[in-house]
């Protein structure tokens, strides 16, 4: 095989026809009678169900692990066409070359992939024997052979014309040029930037170019939400061996309304929420993504912000967060009290994937928190308004500069999902953080631990299995502690009933369809569930009575495209001497969520 071998028809021909087609369209590889699932769990600071103030803010959460969202690829074969053979262009015989030569050994230059023991096992078959200039172009194609198996399909090598040959012992050169990029094209986009697809793309394509990791690269670009459908041709270069990729992208929308109803809320407060929320995921073109969420009850406010920037093609993130929540009390009878309060939380997050491809991702990530919290009382009655006594408060107010490091773990296929996450916070006593000179305050340390397991039984039948877990080395303030009940944990008593330091919390749940409407493009799920938790307090602070809470219960789940709609009832198993005055007390929980993409 010549060097001119990479300037031979047979050569354009290959790289015109070997098309890297990603046309992956993996929202359709998946299976398709299942339908999108979704799993919450919340990450988050619970907050003490009879104040108005540390409400729960958005916080991190897990990957959503649902089957369809993890599809299974295609083998290979599906994703490249089969190039035309063509008859290479015959290779000339480089001067000197005898009927036949003996070859002690064969000198391969300018391979950086191979070591010189698998060339040599590779070449091992020519050597110590008598062999024609046939066999020693055979001896050139086994090497190339070695490199497209691997993947590296525009490498390749020959045997130099620019030398002799000794009739007996002698040493052959063979040349390799191993396969580069020479530019990357990127066509069909509208609104996000080139670079954006570029970047991602050029860092699976380093020289010499693996045709194995191009394409995980667009496996992970058809699996980025912003990109509807992706295609590449690799075609052949103005330099031997060099190529270029033509992708053609097609975006998808971007843009999307969301209005939301619930019962989720802390019934001090009203439990009913309203909420609509706006998110552009592609904000200034360069994927980066803005939200803006509304939400309130009867008693409460809230207002949510969140952009988020891309700052390396490795999709490492910088994500800014802002809530503000004012709210007073209106349950009865402490809706006398006339108890108001405000809270503000700011916190900057780096995260970075480090192992991220279509069926596994591993990131850890940092976050600098800050929250402040200010609850009063009596002002209708006193005149004034008089700081709450709340723990770890002083004067009514609450400040926390606190340091988180979490890591993220995904493991996905076509049947199963599992997803953990941990999270370290470290509270400082820093930036005017609140110091009462014991527990609780601003500083402490906690781990929060989260596992969800999702398996695939039967189409459109799933099993769910979540478990969450929080230890903290002090008393912790109400911001900061782990909120027990409710439709995200143990379902049949009231949100957040019992608030602690400590807790545990495991739940099974199954969806099993008993309605498909293809028309509708969605299906509703029956959903039997056990649930199950328990707490404790540090500090030698009392715990609750009860400090364990256990339900079994039944639920409907409707999921379409744009609608999803799930009630619950909750069957309590330990006595927790609620009031019974709200659907929660009672077990009864709803939730509707439309969406509208534009």
């Amino acid at each position: 095989m010549s060097a001119e071998y990479f300037l031979s028809p047979k050569y354009q021909m290959r790289s015109l026809n070997l098309l890297i087609f990603a046309t992956l369209f993996l929202n359709n590889l998946s299976l398709s009678s299942v339908k999108a699932q979704t799993v919450n769990i919340h990450l988050v600071a619970q907050t003490r169900p009879n104040l108005p103030a540390p409400e729960t803010l958005p916080r991190p959460q897990l990957p959503q692990p649902t089957p369809p969202e993890t599809p299974t690829l295609p083998p290979p074969e599906d994703l490249f066409q089969t190039p035309r053979e063509t008859t290479p262009t015959p290779e000339t015989a480089p001067s000197g070359v005898r009927d036949t030569i003996l070859v002690t050994r064969f000198e391969v230059i300018g391979s950086t992939v191979f070591s010189p023991e698998e060339l040599a096992t590779v070449t091992q078959e020519f050597t110590g024997k008598l062999i024609t200039f046939a066999e020693l172009l055979r001896v050139s194609d086994a090497v190339t052979k070695l490199y497209t198996d691997k993947g590296y399909i525009s490498s390749g090598a020959f045997i130099p014309a620019d030398q002799t040959f000794k009739s007996r012992g002698d040493v052959v050169k063979i040349q390799v040029i191993e396969g580069s990029v020479e530019s990357i094209e990127v066509r069909g986009l509208k609104r996000l930037n080139p670079d954006y697809v570029r970047s991602r793309i050029a860092v699976a394509t380093g020289k010499p170019l693996n045709v194995n990791k191009l394409l995980q690269a667009l496996q992970l670009l058809q699996l980025n939400p912003l990109i509807k459908n992706i295609s590449a041709e690799l075609a052949a270069g103005s330099r031997p061996g060099s190529s270029i990729i033509d992708v053609k992208v097609s975006e998808a929308k971007t843009f999307s309304a969301q209005v939301s109803l619930n019962n989720n809320r802390v019934p001090s407060i009203g439990s009913f929420q309203r909420q609509i929320q706006l998110t552009q995921a592609n904000l200034l073109g360069l994927g980066d993504g803005l939200s803006i969420a509304y939400a309130n009850t009867d008693g409460s406010n809230d207002v949510d912000v969140s952009y988020t920037l891309p700052v390396n093609p490795y999709n490492g993130t910088v994500q800014f967060q802002y809530n503000y929540t004012s709210s007073n009390v209106v349950e009865e009878p402490f809706d006398v009290l006339d108890i108001e309060g405000r809270s503000q939380d700011f916190a900057v997050t780096f995260r970075q994937p480090l192992i991220q491809t279509p069926t596994t991702e591993f990131a850890l990530g940092i976050t600098a928190n800050r929250r402040n919290s200010d609850i009063g009382y009596l002002e209708s009655l006193a005149g004034e308004r008089i700081p709450f006594p709340s723990p770890g408060s002083v004067d009514g107010q609450t400040r926390l500069s606190v340091l988180r490091f979490f890591q993220d773990w995904t493991q996905r296929n076509s049947r199963e999902v599992f997803a953990a996450r941990s999270q370290f916070s470290f509270g400082l006593d820093a930036f005017d953080a609140t110091n009462s000179g014991a527990p609780p305050d601003s500083r402490f340390f906690s781990w929060r631990g989260q596992a969800q397991w999702v398996r695939l039984l039967a189409p459109d039948t799933l099993l769910l299995l979540r478990a969450d877990a929080q230890l903290a080395d002090r008393a912790l303030v109400p911001l900061e502690q782990f909120g027990l009940g409710g439709q995200q944990t143990v379902r049949g008593y009231r949100q957040d009933l019992l608030l602690t330091d400590n807790a545990f919390f495991v739940s099974a749940e199954l969806r099993y369809p008993i309605l498909r409407a293809p028309q509708l493009g969605g299906v509703l799920q029956l959903t039997p569930f056990i649930d199950y938790g328990t707490t404790y307090n540090s500090s030698n602070r009392a715990d609750p009575d009860p400090n364990s809470l256990a339900s079994v219960g039944l639920g409907l789940l409707w999921q379409s495209d744009r609608i999803n709609a799930r009630f619950d009832w909750g069957i309590p198993l330990i006595d927790a001497n609620s009031r019974n005055n709200t659907l929660q007390e009672n077990g009864l929980y709803f939730s509707l969520v439309y969406t509208q993409p534009f």
